[in-house]
């Protein structure tokens, strides 16, 4: 059965984007509405930062209409550690500051690593068992973005498979574009909109994204978002894509 397609951005506070993407004379609390209005997603990158108050997820989960979710990046006290293995109190720390107020609204947490992050099977094997797989009695679904090339090995992603994790896939000129096994969800972050476009890609590139978003879409829900590059092109870049699947 064919899962539901979302696209949006990394957050919704960003400067560049008054008078581009929002109304000239928008007031700032109301710009994560519009994006609801607007888009089908977006990440919540101040959760990697520090940890978040519950009426807060609650509060972001009744700006936007239903069906819009959140994908939530985890704190970098989890991910960015020498030892993955000791992360446990940061993951609980994390998952337990009130997320589960997001409700339906909640997307898949992402787990995001350093690029200076190798693979270490014992080490990573052992991260994946902590992580919980719900909140509060809301299910939880992992994605995990690595960006060091020892990743891209058979081991890691039959690990990630066996634990129910999606490998996001990164567009990116540095970063290992790993595709993962399929575990019922999918992630992609695209960073390569240029200033150039107006819509950040190229028409016949989005056109190519949104094509590969509906075979993904086959497995289960999809989450695509336009992150980096020329970020001020990035919610046009996000809007073509959402017409171009119709």
């Amino acid at each position: 059965m064919a899962g539901r397609i979302r696209v949006g951005i990394g957050g919704w506070v960003y400067e560049p984007w008054r008078g581009i993407f929002y109304p000239a004379g928008l007031r700032q609390k109301d710009e994560l509405a519009y994006v609801g209005e607007h888009l089908t997603a977006t990440e919540i990158n101040a959760t990697y930062y520090s940890s978040q108050k519950p009426a807060t997820f609650a509060g972001w989960a009744r700006a936007v209409p239903d069906g819009f979710q959140f994908a939530v990046k985890a704190s970098r006290y989890c991910t960015n550690r020498k030892i993955l293995a000791e992360a446990g109190d940061s993951i609980a720390k994390f998952t337990q500051q009130g997320i589960a107020e997001l409700g339906d609204r909640l997307g898949p947490i992402l787990w995001q690593f350093m690029p200076t992050k190798r693979f270490d099977a014992d080490d990573f094997g052992a991260f994946l068992q902590l992580l919980p797989a719900s909140v509060d009695g809301v299910p939880l679904r992992h994605a995990l973005e690595v960006r060091h090339e020892s990743f891209d090995d058979p081991a890691f992603l039959v690990m990630a498979r066996d634990a129910g994790a999606a490998v996001v896939f990164a567009d990116h000129d540095d970063y290992p574009a790993i595709t993962g096994h399929d575990v019922g969800f999918s992630y992609i972050r695209l960073m390569r909109a240029r200033s150039d476009e107006a819509t950040g890609y190229a028409p016949a590139d989005i056109a190519r994204w949104a094509d590969r978003a509906q075979r993904l879409a086959a497995q289960g829900d999809m989450f695509g978002f336009f992150i980096g590059g020329a970020k001020e092109r990035n919610p046009a870049a996000a809007q073509a894509m959402i017409v171009a699947l119709g």
